[in-house]
């Protein structure tokens, strides 16, 4: 060391060269304290892999909405907002505009956590945002795209909405707040539905009454809380994410309103009701934020217990945050029928009946369904079963896909048959005589297994468990084993397997047709099932959605069982034996020998969602740009969805938690082993 100068207490002892030097570049501050709202920039909303294999287009707005977190001593699993979730209370904040090329630019406000849903062109949410965002006053947020990674870069092209300026929130009926079930969903209830669904009846009871605390055998988790009746009836209809279901990136559309029995039911026209667009708007709404029931925490837990901490809460904001609002507050800006432009009191309507029998009655069924639809007078006998024609000396075939996996066709000979329902619903109508050719089918539906040898990264994934989760064994129920069948695969996929099998076979496979669907599961019956009456014990026959279905379990730590009561809509008298899809062929086959066509999974047909009566009009045709049939109901279904006759949707693109699909070869395989070949175990 060299000592340079020396003073009492202090020494130099290192010389540091000093120069003048330019003053440092100052980052310009991001923020600007004066304001009340900030901006986000999305770049591609298709980006990342939330909205995977989601056509380019089909996302037309966000839903933006906040949240009220608990105060201190209330919420959890005790003072639950919902009957198995959310979490949180949920604000309602409005939509804004996503571009063809997939950007957004617009105005939040500041210092709100904010959550965003990409919506379709009929405002249903296509992918769950289960986080939130904080931009502070004038600040610029951005993102690449949706659930993408940390380190993806930005599309490098100008973006139409970087080109405009900033959209402004559009007001979601009112200014923003709590979503509440009684304010936002009962009044379309009670217009539309309480004229039958009044509680006199055997349906469900959606008229409002006094809440109630949910029915579980643990008071200490259900004392805490209060439901409508009719929240109750309603929710259960609706296929949500649980209080804590699984944390991971869900598949596009997981919990799409489309997938629930609620829009299903209204799709086809309930009984002739007819919601207008609010109405679709708000129900839609509510199972998107996923069907809470309450809007504010007093009405959770009481004022006396909130408006301490309320008043707290409010002073802090205003200082900190300069947010002068009260999410406690009841603003009730209740559903109004639009009648020549002015808005009248909605009043309940009884819609008229439908000129046929009941759905959900035990109906006869027609022993002759042919002559029907040719005009002659049938013999009918009520709920016994057609004649079964098992086939003769049936012809099928082994086909080796590699590494010791098989596919078993079994072949269907020519035929004619009555495609529909007399008592189903509308689109199952008119009964159309229709002839089919000679085809193989499969067997089975198509499992994990040989899905895999296509595509070794697909993965049917779980179905989420009820409540609460503490273990890996908690986090759901697997779909994805090696035998139970392939799901949460979109019809493009189900597609792109059969031209692969082609290609590996040198045979021609495909979809099957809505009629070589039906003429396989009816296998030569006129009954709803190809085993008799909807009423029917299908305990060994097929997987629906059974005791096991409505089933809670219960974990090491004693609950969930208590916490929350079965909820699901089952036939609770009957056992199947499986909560979710079952390895394929572990129930008894149709009189043709196949397996799994009511139940287990839904599956993809060929055809194109058309109305009745089925003809050869273009509907079989491969196209992509058309909703494509379902057909078979799954173990979330009872009996009367998973009827030979019944229809269902989905757009060409998207994947379904309990569809799947069974294949068909239109070219006749050389090598055939006679009936009796062994079944792949």
């Amino acid at each position: 060391m060299l000592l340079l100068h020396e003073e009492p207490f202090y020494a130099l002892l290192e010389p540091i060269p000093l120069r003048k030097t330019p003053k440092p570049p100052v980052v310009p501050d991001k923020v600007q304290p004066d304001r009340k709202d900030a901006l986000v920039y999305m770049a591609d909303v298709y980006r990342g892999p939330g909205l995977k294999g989601v056509p380019r287009g089909t996302v037309k707005k966000l839903r933006l909405f906040t949240y009220q977190f608990a105060y201190h001593g209330m919420g959890g699993q005790v003072n639950r907002v919902g009957l198995d979730g959310p979490w949180d209370v949920k604000r309602i904040i409005g939509a804004v505009p996503v571009e063809s090329d997939g950007s957004a630019y617009f105005r939040v406000p500041a210092n709100t956590p904010i959550s965003c849903q990409p919506l379709d062109g009929e405002g249903k949410a296509l992918q769950l945002m289960r986080s939130w965002m904080t931009a502070m006053p004038g600040e610029v947020l951005s993102c690449v795209g949706c659930h993408e990674q940390q380190n993806t870069t930005p599309p490098n092209r100008r973006t139409l909405a970087a080109a405009r300026p900033p959209s402004e929130i559009t007001p979601w009926y009112g200014p923003t707040r709590g979503f509440s079930f009684k304010r936002e969903v009962q009044p379309v209830l009670d217009h539309y539905c309480v004229g039958c669904h009044d509680g006199q009846k055997a349906a469900p009871d959606l008229s409002p009454r006094d809440e109630v605390h949910p029915k579980a055998k643990s008071e200490g988790y259900n004392k805490g809380t209060k439901f409508s009746p009719s929240y109750m009836a309603l929710r259960s209809f609706v296929r949500t994410a649980t209080i804590e279901s699984d944390i991971h990136l869900l598949t596009p559309c997981e919990v799409h309103a489309d997938t629930t029995r609620l829009v299903q039911l209204l799709k086809k026209g309930h009984y002739g009701v007819a919601l207008d667009a609010e109405a679709w708007d708000r129900l839609i709404t509510w199972i998107d934020l996923h069907a809470p029931y309450h809007g504010t925490w007093h009405e959770i837990v009481g004022e006396a217990k909130v408006n301490k901490q309320r008043d707290r809460r409010r002073a802090m904001d205003k200082l900190y945050a300069g947010l002068d609002e009260d999410p406690e507050a009841i603003l009730d800006f209740g559903f109004r029928i639009l009648d020549s432009g002015a808005a009248r009191k909605p009043e309940p309507t009884v819609p008229e009946a439908r000129p046929k029998a009941d759905i959900f009655a035990r109906q006869p069924s027609i022993q002759n369904p042919m002559a029907e639809v040719r005009g002659q007078r049938p013999e009918v006998r009520n709920g016994a079963p057609a004649p079964q024609s098992k086939i003769q000396n049936p012809k099928s075939k082994i086909v080796e896909l590699g590494h010791g996996i098989t596919l078993e066709l079994l072949c269907l000979p020519a035929g004619e048959f009555v495609m529909g329902d007399p008592n189903g619903h509308a689109d199952e109508q008119p009964l159309t005589a229709v002839k089919v050719d000679e085809f193989w089918i499969g067997r089975f539906e198509v499992t994990n297994e040989q899905f895999a040898l296509f595509d070794p990264t697909h993965d049917s994934r779980l179905e989420n468990g009820d409540f609460l989760q503490f273990s890996v064994q908690e986090r759901g129920y697997p779909v994805n084993g090696p035998r139970q069948p392939v799901c949460r695969v979109s019809w493009q996929q189900a597609m792109a397997f059969c031209r692969w099998l082609s290609a590996k076979t040198g045979m021609t496979f495909t979809l099957p047709t809505e009629a070589q669907w039906e003429y396989a599961c009816r296998a030569g019956t006129a009954t709803p099932m190809s085993y008799g009456p909807v009423e029917a014990d299908f305990a060994k026959l097929a997987n629906l959605a059974d005791a096991t279905l409505r089933q809670v379990d219960t974990f090491g730590w004693s609950l969930p069982s208590g916490a929350v009561p079965p909820w699901r809509p089952a036939i609770e008298s009957v056992n199947d034996g499986f909560k979710v899809s079952a390895p394929v062929g572990s129930f008894a086959s149709n009189p043709w020998g196949l397996h799994d066509l009511h139940g287990n999974v839904s599956e993809w047909t060929r055809s194109t969602y058309k109305p009745y009566p089925y003809r050869d009009d273009g509907r079989n045709d491969a196209s992509e740009t058309a909703p494509k049939v379902i057909r078979g109901g799954s173990w979330y279904d009872r009996p009367h969805y998973a009827r030979s006759a019944h229809r269902m949707s989905y757009p060409a693109w998207q994947p379904v938690y309990d569809v799947g699909f069974r294949v068909v070869c239109e070219s006749p395989p050389k090598a055939l082993i006679a009936a009796g070949a062994p079944q792949p175990q």
